[in-house]
């Protein structure tokens, strides 16, 4: 997916970049379950009982093998990596991460294994674990995997804004979800945005936050089904940062991990580009304040 390098192209000489720390198959196991490791792993066209049938496949939409396995890996593992860094200078981003749909024992809608999943059992199994973790996912579409592992998980609060009638078609409940309506023009999403999310901070006070910014909300984009402009973009990022300043949660010992999430645009390094600008603005609030 050209849309990762894309970013990295443009981000690479404004802000330092590492390569991600190794993670081991049981970091993953964590999240995932054993048996849905292995069928990722196997490469079979014909989808044999050990591996992904042929109908898991398709909701996957990737093909399977041992470098799909690989691949996701060094996402996930950039967002453990992120998280790290996160809780020790306070702001991180991943060039990568925010497979929101991958649930412990299936992967949906290209998202192979939970990134944030493994990466908040990793603090836990490290003893690093914060009180209080708040997941904000401004992608256009539910983050239902998401919504599901930590539905009964009282330290972690999940909060998803997207379009009501899109992908997922069966949603799950979260701890705040924001529906709106296919083709949500920039003011409408903005204000629905302003008056959902400051309250759910409020409440939880979060400690580290995890935001799945999300580049498919442009009006452009080929599944987002919104309408916001890049400068209406650039607002919700404003607010989003906003709000984990002023939370405290762009300083060491707290943190903000920004991951991209999803963007399927037409035009050719578009994608990238939207996202790079999140990074950026990220990295300019950790400076001065919000862009």
């Amino acid at each position: 997916m050209e849309k990762f390098p894309d970013a990295y192209g443009l981000v690479k000489h404004k802000v330092e970049v590492y390569p991600p720390r190794t993670l081991q198959r049981s970091d993953l196991e964590r999240a995932h379950l054993p048996n849905y490791l292995n069928a990722v792993n196997r490469d079979d066209p014909r989808g044999q009982p050990h591996g992904l049938t042929t109908y898991d496949r398709n909701r996957l939409g990737l093909p399977p093998g041992p470098r799909l396995l690989e691949r996701s890996m060094l996402e996930t593992a950039g967002t453990v990596s992120a998280t790290l860094a996160a809780r020790e200078d306070g702001l991180a981003a991943n060039l990568a991460g925010g497979t929101h749909h991958a649930f412990p024992d299936r992967g949906l809608g290209f998202c192979v294994l939970n990134d944030i999943a493994v990466a908040i059992e990793y603090l836990r199994a490290s003893g690093q674990a914060p009180g209080q973790i708040l997941i904000v996912d401004t992608d256009a579409h539910q983050g239902n995997a998401n919504h599901a592992y930590f539905r009964n998980d009282p330290g972690v609060f999940t909060y998803s804004i997207h379009v009501g009638k899109n992908y997922p078609a069966v949603k799950e409940p979260g701890d705040c979800d924001v529906p709106l309506p296919r083709y949500v023009e920039s003011l409408d999403y903005l204000e629905a945005l302003q008056a959902s999310l400051p309250p759910v901070f409020a409440a939880t006070e979060p400690d580290l936050v995890f935001w799945i910014s999300g580049a498919d909300c442009h009006s452009d984009d080929r599944f987002g089904q919104m309408r916001l402009s890049h400068e209406a973009i650039a607002e919700r990022d404003h607010c989003v940062l906003e709000l984990c300043r002023e939370y405290g949660c762009t300083t060491p010992g707290a943190g903000t991990v920004l991951v991209y999430g999803g963007g399927y645009q037409p035009k050719p390094g578009m994608t990238g580009w939207i996202h790079a600008q999140t990074v950026l603005r990220t990295a300019r609030t950790h400076e001065t304040g919000p862009a």
